[in-house]
């Protein structure tokens, strides 16, 4: 807060009043003051113009400020703080608050005894002609509370209660004050139109008719063009409030006629049991007024209802276009709510013209502001998409849905989706990972089988001529074969016992006969077992092979 050194009252604090929007003006900027109306307002801030201060409203001036001294004395010793007046203003907004605290953390508020005040303040609920002015107060000066005091400075009618900002309500304000200033800029000096007081055609001459048994005396026949003249005059084109004022004051006077006239019937009735030529006149006068007293009507209430229907479609029509500029702003993937103001509701018990449009741009200036903070919000969800969600725009495919989310549940929702999109894409890299080893695993595996296929193939062939040559003596070798074999075992290396061997050919089995007869030579016995170099292995199962393949090749044979 920025504090002035003016006393309030003075010419430095009406201007420095003049240049900002005042507290004291909230309630009327947001259309809820019973003092003023926003269109009032706009006029005021447009021209400058303020009305004078006549003498009985100075002393009602004078004997509030007096009572608010007298009231902030009884609060000062109730707190056991002093409060001292204040004004100032933070960016546009002024508040000129009754008092402040040290610490500026408390404020007093005071308003004259009003019944209807204390009502509110036992109920602990204030109206938006009290609250809106106690927000912009808290939020020029920064305190936490307001003391609002409804009193007649005395101990006996103290009536108080504690007010804190409500959330939401200085959002809204400041964006009333914004709309208002815009609605200031655009205004166009209308003429100023006095209330408009209807005017009664002109008056009839006295019908005057004395009767015998025949018409004696009477002035009907002026009375009769008179009449019928000033009916035909009479306006049926109904555009100002002047015209309408008008053209009901010449319904009331259609239905004076016409009761004049059946008075003056009924009296010459009284006086004579028929004259023709009076009564068709009579009659005539009293029907046409009668007429033009039912056309006349009908054209006012028809008209009237036009006028209002045409108030109600031209705001309805600018809040439509303020809606569209909003959405333009938002993009074209974001679109506002719905939205529908009362306008209907607003005009509601409304007279005049000047009232009617009063109270749809009232109502206008509530729905812009309100649509307008539905936009912001949209704006800042947006970009908080755009800055917490750069590079994931994908995962967010209802992003009208979400901008319409509460700031904080939409920072949550983009977490959360981020965070999901990460585990998927984690499980998905491990996924393609385990897949990758696994085929080369596989890839190792076939290898190493290819080179033992190999080695197998290799020891094969080393071991064909050896066998070829070995065995047509088979039997010899296996007699020359039956003894020791002069080998020595440490040369030789590891060693297989027949049993490992065999375990190794399971489901098969072969003799240590069996053996020597395909060349494979013992080393040696280990106690009853015969060992058999283990670097012979790859050369039996060669032989073994090659021995099946024969014994193969003779069956086809065969």
């Amino acid at each position: 807060m920025i504090s002035h050194n003016v006393i309030q009252g003075s010419p430095e604090w009406h201007a420095l009043r003049a240049e900002h929007f005042n507290a004291s003006e909230a309630p009327a900027m947001m259309g809820e003051s019973k003092y003023m109306s926003r269109a009032q307002l706009i006029r005021q801030k447009a021209t400058g113009v303020v009305p004078e201060v006549d003498a009985a409203t100075q002393r009602r001036f004078d004997a509030g400020h007096d009572t608010e001294a007298k009231a902030r004395a009884i609060l000062e010793q109730r707190i056991g703080e002093e409060l001292y007046p204040v004004v100032g203003t933070r960016d546009k907004l002024l508040a000129s608050v009754d008092g402040i605290d040290m610490l500026d953390s408390t404020l007093f508020e005071h308003k004259l005894l009003n019944q209807d005040v204390v009502a509110m303040i036992e109920a602990g609920e204030l109206t938006g002609q009290y609250y809106w002015q106690l927000e912009q107060q808290l939020y020029v000066t920064g305190a936490e509370r307001v003391l609002f005091v409804c009193s007649d400075g005395t101990e006996g009618n103290f009536h108080m209660m504690e007010y804190r900002a409500v959330p939401g309500r200085i959002e809204q304000l400041i964006a009333g004050w914004e709309q208002f200033a815009q609605d200031v800029a655009a205004y166009q000096p209308e003429e100023s139109v006095p209330e408009a007081v209807g005017k009664a055609p002109e008056s009839l001459p006295a019908l005057r008719i004395e009767l015998t048994g025949m018409v004696t005396a009477s002035n009907l026949d002026e009375f009769k063009s008179t009449a019928l003249t000033i009916i035909g005059n009479v306006n049926d084109q109904l555009e100002t409030d002047q015209d309408f004022a008008d053209a009901e004051q010449a319904v009331k006077w259609c239905s004076d006629v016409e009761g004049r006239l059946k008075a003056a019937k009924d009296h010459a009735l009284s006086q004579t049991s028929t004259i023709d030529e009076l009564f068709r006149a009579l009659d005539e006068i009293s029907e046409t007024a009668r007429q033009k007293r039912l056309a006349l009507d009908k054209l006012v209430k028809a008209r009237k209802t036009q006028i209002r229907e045409d108030i109600v479609m031209t705001a309805a029509k600018a809040l439509t276009d303020h809606i569209a500029a909003l959405n333009e702003g938002l993009g074209p993937r974001i679109r506002l709510p719905d939205y529908r103001a009362d306008f209907n509701g607003a005009i509601k018990g409304k007279k005049t013209i000047a009232s009617l449009r009063d109270a749809a741009d009232t109502e206008l200036a509530r729905a812009k502001i309100e649509v307008s903070q539905i936009a912001e919000q949209y704006r800042g969800n947006l970009e908080l998409l755009r800055t917490k969600a750069e590079g994931f725009e994908r995962l967010f495919p209802d992003a009208q849905q979400l901008v319409a989310k509460a700031k904080e549940d939409l920072e949550a929702v983009i977490t959360a989706r981020i965070a999901e999109h990460r585990q998927a894409e984690q499980a998905k890299l491990d996924a393609e990972r385990e897949r990758i080893e696994r085929e080369a695993k596989a890839a190792a595996d076939a290898a190493e089988a290819a080179k033992t296929a190999e080695l197998a193939a290799e020891a094969q062939r080393q071991q064909e001529t050896q066998v070829s040559g070995q065995v047509a003596g088979l039997g010899q070798d296996a007699e020359r074969d039956s003894g020791p074999i002069p080998r020595n075992l440490e040369e030789l290396g590891a060693t297989i016992k027949l049993g490992d061997i065999n375990a190794r050919l399971g489901p098969l089995s072969i003799s240590a006969d069996g053996l020597a007869q395909l060349g494979i030579q013992s080393v040696g016995k280990e106690r009853s077992a015969v060992l058999y170099a283990e670097s012979d292995w790859p050369r039996i199962c060669a032989v073994l092979i090659e021995h099946l393949q024969r014994c193969h090749g003779s069956a086809k044979a065969a």
